[in-house]
């Protein structure tokens, strides 16, 4: 699974989720068999070699209507800001869905 991060940085140990106006950088994570396996930076979330199958973002206001024309799952991290704090719950199922 391919998912697409807005980021404040490109450091992985210290980036945090942002919001889609203020983003830096869009990390797209690798995750397979329950495990984050590359993070892969770009400037652009759409100039990614693979399509990503998700986005996550910090809050249900945050403007997705380009990610949901590209039929990305739009999953919204309330609480986790880090990469690894998004991993763990993604893995967990613990993402809610975008509130309409």
């Amino acid at each position: 699974m391919l998912v697409l991060l807005p980021m404040d940085t490109a450091e992985v140990q210290t980036a945090k989720l942002t919001t889609v106006f203020d983003v830096k950088i869009w990390a797209q994570l690798r995750i397979e068999e329950g495990e984050l396996v590359e993070v892969i930076h770009n400037t652009q979330f759409d100039a990614f070699e693979n399509f990503s199958e998700a986005v996550v973002v910090g809050s249900d206001g945050e403007p997705v209507m380009s990610f949901m024309e590209l039929n990305m799952m739009v999953l919204v991290a309330h609480t986790q800001r880090t990469i690894d704090d998004i991993v763990e719950a993604y893995l967990f199922r613990e993402l809610h869905d975008l509130a309409y």
